[in-house]
């Protein structure tokens, strides 16, 4: 009889605890969000990666190996929660965390049982109700504050149910809905495209009567809170995705025995690596000063994951100029990490963001992996056209912090 996927995948993950040993090793996995993309005609058939000046990176990928790494399963595209859960080691299809569980916990709410928690965008609608705009213009943060305290000031509660609203950057917003008989996930309002009206939140499970209860609210909150917005050009409407509440997750240090660290800008990132545990380092803004804040923490942690989200943001606008100076950017602050460089290094996005699509893919994305024990590619540059190249060769994103272990000799033989 064949051993059932979720046994096999159990198994392997107890092998790989049962060989698992400290060895004093410091890790730091560097992502580039949405750094994969396609050469194209009109881009003389260069990368962003591939265009962009590195001098850093590349002097890094000469002692490195590199490879492509599937984010999910091939084929899918990954959002950024599965894509970085993946990174994280754990399988983005075993762990379902919806969107606006991490981006709650990233803006330093605090989810209790019952709660349905949910990731906000304003959007720009017309006359007829369509959306002209998802992210409304990306509107300042100051405004997206402006909108969240008029609704906040209306709309306390939904029948039974208690509405909190909390501002995040640019048009994002979380929204938590705490009562009685509530659950996710739901689909989401966010229609994908524009030209299309809002759509309606259903339950994932039409039999759910939590579900049905969630739904039902949410509704209403649009009903409230559409009019409030009626006036409020560019941002006269919202979109609501990854409705859902928190599931249970074991923590990065039960699984890995590390003592891990987060510095991320954006909350989302910030809420994903609190659902598995890391400390979460609140201040630094800016690339070159979350790196000059890893050198002050190098002795409090293990693990330190750094996260960059320009690269993803020009992909989505489809600015392959900006996507290659925010590549220019990270590496230009790579020597401030790399006063104190840590035994093991991964460079890679959660996902490819190619600039031709404005959105994410399937695309596989490059992986470099650099330890005293990796240097054996000998690859100048770390490009798509390399990593096609490279000994790690093709693999699943959730083995990517098993090889940063291998690495850092975190793992005794295995067999005689």
């Amino acid at each position: 009889m064949a051993t059932p996927k979720s046994e096999s995948r159990n198994t392997l993950d107890d092998t790989y605890a049962k060989l698992q040993q400290s060895s004093g090793a410091k890790m730091a996995l560097l992502v580039m969000d949405g750094l994969g993309d396609l050469a194209t005609r009109d881009q003389s058939y260069l990368t962003p990666l591939e265009a962009a000046r590195t001098p850093n990176l590349d002097a890094l990928s000469k002692d490195s190996a590199q490879g492509r790494m599937i984010p999910v399963a091939p084929g899918i595209t990954p959002g950024s929660g599965p894509g970085h859960l993946a990174l994280f080691g754990y399988d983005p299809l075993e762990y379902e965390v919806g969107r606006g569980v991490i981006e709650a916990l990233g803006l330093g709410a605090t989810l209790k049982g019952g709660d349905v928690a949910v990731r906000g965008n304003f959007c720009s609608l017309d006359a007829k109700g369509l959306v002209t705009d998802r992210r409304a213009g990306r509107i300042p943060t100051e405004k997206c504050e402006e909108l969240c305290a008029i609704l906040s000031k209306q709309i306390t509660a939904v029948g039974d149910t208690q509405v909190i609203i909390q501002p995040g950057k640019e048009h994002r917003f979380v929204i938590l809905f705490r009562g009685e008989g509530l659950e996710g996930p739901l689909s989401d309002t966010d229609p994908g495209r524009e030209g299309q009206p809002i759509a309606a939140a259903t339950p994932s499970n039409p039999k759910s009567a939590k579900q049905k209860k969630a739904a039902s609210v949410i509704a209403d909150f649009y009903k409230q809170a559409l009019p409030l917005l009626k006036n409020q050009h560019p941002a006269n409407g919202f979109l609501l995705r990854g409705i859902a509440h928190q599931p249970a997750i074991p923590t990065f240090q039960e699984r890995y025995g590390l003592r891990a660290a987060a510095l991320a800008v954006y909350p989302m990132y910030k809420g994903l690596s609190q659902l598995v545990g890391m400390t979460k380092i609140e201040g630094p803004q800016t690339i070159a000063e979350q790196f000059q804040r890893y050198l002050e923490l190098y002795d409090d942690f293990d693990f330190f994951f750094i996260h960059f989200k320009y690269t993803d943001k020009a992909g989505e606008d489809g600015n392959f100029e900006a996507k290659v100076r925010a590549i220019e950017d990270f590496d230009a602050a790579l020597p401030i990490l790399l006063q104190k460089k840590p035994d093991v290094i991964a460079i890679t996005g959660d996902h490819s963001t190619p600039c031709a699509i404005k959105g994410h893919s399937w695309h596989p994305q490059p992986v470099l992996l650099h330890s005293a024990f990796s240097g054996w590619d000998k690859l100048d540059r770390f490009t798509e056209t390399g990593a096609n190249l490279g000994s790690l060769g093709i693999f699943e994103a959730k083995y990517l912090i098993r090889h940063m272990q291998a690495h850092g000799k975190m793992f005794a033989k295995f067999g005689a």
